[in-house]
């Protein structure tokens, strides 16, 4: 292992090792506290929660974001739940962390650490007492009791829900609490900012480079730490269920300034999304994975049918996942359920625009606990369903395909959330910790809140302990070159003056991702990738067209920033695919393969994390490897059978 990617983690036994690294972690006073400035880059889950939490703690907060308000982070569009491993005894307390630690280590494919799955499980309960204690609105069972129910890749029933708004409750939640620091001057609130840069001074994150996104203005600002809670990088892919502005840029400058990149090529494809209705959609809806709980999925037994849902007779249907997978059925794992699905479609058996789709049918639960039941489970997705799609999912079954959703890469952090730069500091999506090769349903939600409630505060407080003196001088000029740095990128693009819009070039790189750095790989097919985006990327830099204004609104100016770091990012992903010879969770080489169709790892090779680091004197990166060892949980094959 390489000394620059330490991950920190606790000696001894994995269980209890947050415990014993909180009690030798340095503290500081509330008075100590008030001297230090954390800038926190992102509002969603983990950047609203951790901002809250150490504003309450004494420290003062700037909080960025590109939003006009916290309330429109994408963790407001998560719908499904969240897990806690949460028992009504101390009894049954050790047994549902285990299984909840399993789940998580499984469903990742043995690719993630094993102490951060056990702190993950362990942390998990306090996070639901947190939340409820907010007020956030659970849904609940007749005698009162916390209601849960069953993820894919989940043996038991953990996750728990608010109808299928969860996310935005516990962001509600979370911003309730956040907006009564900003109320008592605590937190500096800054919209419509889009973080272009980081400022780095001694190998030391002490500020960042922000853009006006209204008068077009550069900004600086500095603190003594920075926090990035940017959420994932989906819309590389371009069609995906991440919001449209949803973005690489703050990870992907903070990257070529010096922060490692971890298995970039770890992406969730969500099985169940509303397949997209056209050649020029911009974005894709999910829907909820909850709904595997009381939906059936299946497809025509007869290639290329045309016949309505509701005339096709039971025995010629073909529930696969069922038939495949007859422990866990529709519960299987995400990477499992899309495999199968892109699998059977292509075989011609898809219906919907383009044979790109699989039916959800709710008709044996509603047959079962009544049409009541099914709307007070499911109601707003349903309705959503029905205003997208145009047609009743209680009356004919849903349409759904797997689509971009998740990224378990992200910039390397060690145990306490730090990157390799000192005082940078990344938290949920944004990092790569605790989800390995496929992300277990509901944890995203948990990962985030525990980063930003209960992580991030005790480790960034015990980093501030130790670094306390900056030099202001060094930070003044390391802004400046950082400032300039943007400035003439900026330059750089809107002196182009071609013909093709950003969305031409971004729509021609997903369509090069998703096709070959998808749901399955080959060596050949991402070499071809390869090269294809680096054509692309020659096109971008030479013929695209944007607005001459670099001051004022310039949507399309923010739109080919970001597009021009999913370029980048989108090489180094297909390096890193081609890289890691193995199948491992939703990251499947066809090349490696069982005799079923399953993911093949190769342990003696690929146990570890990719870390990537970018050479700034050439414009290239080197791969290094941080080993994965398991000490509570023997490396076994996934079997969902």
């Amino acid at each position: 292992m390489n000394n620059f990617i330490n991950p920190n983690l606790p000696t001894g036994e994995v269980e209890g090792g947050w415990q014993k690294t909180v009690k030798n972690l340095s503290n500081l006073t509330t008075e100590k506290k008030n001297k230090f400035e954390i800038i926190i880059v992102g509002c969603g889950l983990s950047g609203s929660s951790a901002a809250a939490t150490l504003a309450e703690e004494g420290f003062k907060i700037k909080l960025l974001t590109y939003h006009d308000s916290p309330r429109r982070a994408h963790s407001v569009s998560a719908q499904g739940g969240i897990n806690a491993a949460r028992s009504l005894s101390d009894a049954e307390n050790k047994v549902v962390i285990d299984q909840l630690f399993k789940d998580t280590v499984l469903g990742g494919d043995f690719r993630a650490r094993e102490a951060s799955c056990q702190r993950l499980s362990e942390l998990s309960s306090s996070i639901i007492d947190q939340c409820v204690s907010q007020g956030v609105p659970f849904a609940r069972e007749y005698d009162g009791t916390l209601a849960t129910r069953r993820f894919g890749g989940a043996e038991v029933s953990r996750t728990f829900y608010a109808r299928g708004q969860t996310g935005q409750q516990l962001l509600y939640g979370a911003y309730q609490a956040l907006l009564r620091q900003v109320n008592l001057g605590n937190i500096e609130l800054i919209t419509k900012r889009d973080v272009l840069d980081l400022v780095i001074v001694n190998d030391v994150a002490r500020g960042i480079i922000a853009r006006n996104l209204i008068n077009g203005n550069l900004e600086t600002y500095k603190a003594h730490c920075v926090v990035l809670a940017t959420g994932g990088y989906s819309n590389v892919y371009y069609l995906s269920t991440n919001s449209l502005k949803s973005n690489a840029t703050a990870i992907w400058r903070a990257h070529k300034r010096g922060a490692n990149f971890a298995n970039p090529s770890f992406t969730q494809i969500h099985p169940t999304c509303i397949p997209p209705g056209g050649s020029y959609q911009s974005k894709l809806t999910l829907m909820s994975e909850s709904l595997r709980n009381d939906g059936r999925i299946w497809l025509p037994k007869t290639i290329n049918c045309k016949d309505d849902p509701e005339n096709i007779p039971e025995y010629e249907r073909d529930y696969f996942l069922e038939r495949q997978y007859p422990k866990y059925g529709n519960l299987v794992p995400r990477d499992v359920a899309s495999r199968r699905a892109k699998e059977i479609c292509e075989k011609g058996f898809g219906i919907g625009f383009g044979g790109k789709g699989v039916y959800l049918d709710l008709k044996d639960s509603i047959k079962k606990d009544g049409l009541k039941v099914i709307k007070a489970k499911y109601g707003n997705l349903l309705e959503m369903y029905e205003r997208i799609v145009g047609e009743d999912p209680t009356k004919v079954p849903m349409k759904i395909y797997p689509a971009p959703h998740y990224t378990m890469g992200g910039l390397w952090v060690d145990y306490n959330l730090m990157s390799n730069i000192g005082g940078l500091f990344v938290l949920g999506e944004a990092n790569y910790s605790v989800h390995g090769a496929n992300r277990l349903g509901a944890n995203a939600l948990l990962q985030c809140l525990c980063d930003g409630y209960f992580i991030s505060p005790k480790t960034i407080t015990s980093w501030l302990a130790n670094n306390n003196e900056i030099d202001n001088k060094k930070i003044d000029e390391a802004c400046k070159e950082a400032l300039n740095f943007v400035d003439k990128k900026i330059k750089l693009l809107l002196k182009i003056k071609g013909d093709k819009p950003v969305d031409y070039y971004h729509r021609a790189l997903g369509e090069i991702m998703i096709s070959k750095c998808g749901i399955s790989r080959n060596r050949n097919d991402l070499k071809i990738a390869l090269e294809e985006v680096e054509i692309l990327n020659k096109n971008f830099k030479s013929n695209l067209k944007i607005p001459e204004t670099k001051s004022g609104l310039n949507v399309e100016l923010e739109k080919a920033l970001r597009l021009e770091d999913f370029i980048e990012l989108s090489i180094l992903m297909i390096k890193d695919a081609i890289e890691r010879e193995e199948s491992c969770g939703a990251h499947f080489r066809e090349e490696y393969q069982t005799k079923e169709g399953e993911a093949k790892r190769n342990d003696e090779l690929f146990s570890h994390i990719a870390v990537w680091k970018f050479n700034s004197d050439n414009n290239s990166h080197t791969r290094f490897s941080e080993e994965l060892n398991f000490k509570k949980i023997n490396l076994n094959t996934r079997n969902y059978k």
